[in-house]
């Protein structure tokens, strides 16, 4: 099968064969008046001088983006949410649980532990615990 006529560009020149005769060049934001100055952010290896923000800086998370931030399974943080001694802390919308990330943050950081636990003391304690339950 032959290939198609090429199409003119806007100059009047045939376009080269396998395009449909746009223009096309580098895309450079959403089109529109560009502002002065440099561009900021818009190619690989610039440094970016701006940066905004799109979204919440503390949002509210279900429970599988939970799930993915904190590295627990959906299952243990359900577990955790209605865990009665120590409860994480959510809100329930709908049948939906939510959890805002800066709070789970500090809930989280209550649980944080720096060296190994003392072994002789746990040891002891489930001993005493076995000698209790007989």
């Amino acid at each position: 099968m032959a290939d198609p006529a090429p199409t003119a560009t806007p100059g009047g020149s045939p376009a080269p064969s396998g395009t449909s005769g746009h223009a096309r060049g580098p895309r450079i934001g959403r089109g529109g008046p560009s502002k002065p100055g440099p561009p900021v952010g818009l190619f690989r290896g610039a440094i970016v001088d701006r940066l905004a923000v799109a979204g919440p800086l503390d949002p509210y998370l279900p429970l599988r983006a939970l799930a993915g931030y904190s590295g627990l399974s959906v299952r243990k943080l359900r577990d955790l949410v209605n865990d009665p001694a120590h409860p994480l802390p959510c809100y329930r919308v709908g049948g939906k649980i939510l959890v805002r990330r800066s709070e789970y943050d500090a809930w989280v950081a209550r649980y944080r532990q720096v060296g190994h636990p003392d072994l002789d003391r746990l040891v002891n304690e489930t001993l005493r615990d076995l000698r209790s339950a007989a």
